[in-house]
């Protein structure tokens, strides 16, 4: 989580704390804070039993698996594409950036941990920018406008052993 985000949460749970000295529900804090109430309940818990410091965030869960200089060092490599790391083309994907992590610093990292990871620090998925040069956008176009309809058309069609329709047992 950014420290804006970190910061914006430690201000929901302080006007929760507010309104709990104010005597307000925890049903009224959850919807005028926008958050559930099972939270807001576990903040007046926390809040009765010390305080403001009760409520206040203790920070992340765990440390990050690779440190930010860690990941300077994982930039490096992603940088010099998968080629140079052995794979055959030049896409990077989630499971060779773990094996890459994995042969480079040791570690094990879940698919959608590396995912946020590297969501985190400004990586986003990419997509190919140019369309093949294969491509016929008038035999595209003509699919589209001739055969498209009678697919579809055909899909939508329902038969008694469709499974888009629930059967009622007879009683």
């Amino acid at each position: 989580m950014t420290p804006e985000r970190q910061a914006f949460r430690e201000r929901i749970r302080l006007e929760a704390v507010e309104r709990f000295a104010a005597g307000t529900s925890c049903v009224e804090v959850a919807r005028e804070l926008r958050v559930s109430v099972r939270s807001v309940q576990r903040w007046r818990r926390a809040w009765q039993d010390a305080g403001v410091d009760g409520v206040r965030s203790t920070g992340p869960a765990s440390l990050p698996k690779l440190s930010d200089a860690l990941f300077a060092v994982l930039e490096k490599e992603l940088d010099k594409g998968p080629v140079a790391h052995g794979w055959p083309d030049q896409t990077w994907t989630l499971s060779r950036i773990k094996t890459l992590i994995g042969r480079r610093f040791h570690k094990k990292m879940t698919l959608s941990g590396i995912s946020q990871m590297l969501r985190r620090h400004g990586w986003s998925h990419r997509v190919p920018a140019r369309r093949a040069t294969e491509r016929d956008d008038a035999a595209v176009a003509g699919w589209v406008k001739e055969t498209w309809p009678f697919v579809e058309l055909r899909r939508r069609r329902s038969a008694p052993t469709s499974s888009s329709k629930t059967r009622r047992a007879s009683r």
